[in-house]
């Protein structure tokens, strides 16, 4: 399966581009595990049009990751050409346009999934985009603003005509947020509608192996892109990939090796951004590895407040180190 002639494989998984979270320390975790094509936290036009420090360091790919696609948001028709230049040159696979936030402070603005009440603009946005840059150019959006205005065959015709080279759906309206169950009849809809020729990808709700291969063979979209099922639990990639293969799904990691992702994970987020604010960062990490462990609140509440890597490695020791056997595993309670 391709994306122009980016080669993703059979069925591709892709990791979301989250808010705070699918930063390069994350998609290093992510890549190992098997995702097969991953993007950028979104990236405000107007930050990087202005050369914000946060917006340019988004910006941020390497080499082990790729393909690669830089995800930008915006109300702005002129900032978005701008910022998809400023992009370009970051020379990523992919440049993916955020049509789907449902946060207020963005949609109010007439960005994310605010233009989905717009949709001549969306249509016009993205055609001045995709003429201003030579990488193809994807979107991921939602079904509509609200249950009364859901046109996403429309939008999906109006994206192709100028030109994306694929589509992400996730399965709710904006007024949904992240409420109720993501609708993967009309994501189907659009992936075999007659006029629609370009890849769908859905998401929304691939909380485990058994699910995935459920609407895999359901729904027949082109693959599946997942999210929150991620956090905490970057393996789900390897898991979902096993489970289509031999409808096995692998050992969750055990509490030895979740430290040594751990330990993984705050590595790079040092090197990327340093000693301080790699550690903060972090710590926004540690209760999806540790969760489903009994006896380990303890541990998680001092990871979560030491702010240096000696005490943090001291903490991650003594876990490593401890009586083993009064550590209650409950791997079949693992919420994944």
């Amino acid at each position: 399966m391709q994306i122009s002639n980016i080669e993703l494989g059979k069925y591709p998984l892709l990791l979301a581009p989250m808010e705070d979270v699918s930063d390069p320390p994350f998609r290093a975790l992510c890549k190992e595990f098997g995702a097969d094509l991953m993007f950028t936290e979104f990236i405000s036009s107007e930050g990087l049009i202005r050369d914000a420090a946060k917006s340019v360091q988004k910006l941020d790919i390497y080499d082990y990751e790729r393909p690669m696609g830089i995800q930008i948001f915006g109300g702005n028709i002129e900032s978005m050409k701008k910022a998809a230049e400023i992009v370009e040159k970051a020379n990523p696979e992919i440049l993916d346009i955020n049509y789907g936030c449902p946060v207020r402070k963005v949609t109010c603005k007439g960005a994310g999934a605010g233009i989905l009440l717009d949709l001549p603009k969306m249509q016009s946005m993205t055609a001045e985009i995709v003429k201003q840059v030579s990488i193809p150019v994807t979107v991921k959006t939602r079904l509509g603003w609200d249950d009364k205005n859901i046109k996403i065959i429309e939008v999906a015709k109006r994206l192709q005509d100028v030109g994306i080279k694929a589509l992400t759906i996730h399965g709710r309206t904006r007024k949904q947020l992240y409420s109720g169950a993501a609708n993967w009849e009309l994501i189907s809809e659009v992936k075999n509608h007659p006029d629609i020729n370009i890849p769908i990808f859905g998401n929304g709700d691939i909380n485990s192996p058994q699910k995935a291969l459920e609407y895999k063979n359901k729904y027949q979209v082109d693959g599946m892109m997942i999210g929150r099922a991620s956090i905490g639990c970057p393996w789900i990639f390897r898991d979902i990939k096993e489970y289509f293969i031999n409808g096995k799904i692998p050992d969750p990691p055990t509490l030895n090796e979740r430290i040594d992702i751990i330990q993984r994970h705050l590595n790079y987020a040092i090197k990327w951004k340093g000693e301080r604010l790699g550690i903060l960062e972090t710590r926004r990490h540690y209760s999806g590895y540790l969760k489903g462990f009994k006896y380990i609140k303890d541990y998680r509440k001092r990871l979560v407040t030491a702010d240096s890597l000696p005490e943090i490695e001291l903490i991650l020791n003594e876990l490593k180190n401890s009586e083993i056997e009064i550590i209650k595993f409950e791997l079949n309670k693992i919420d994944i």
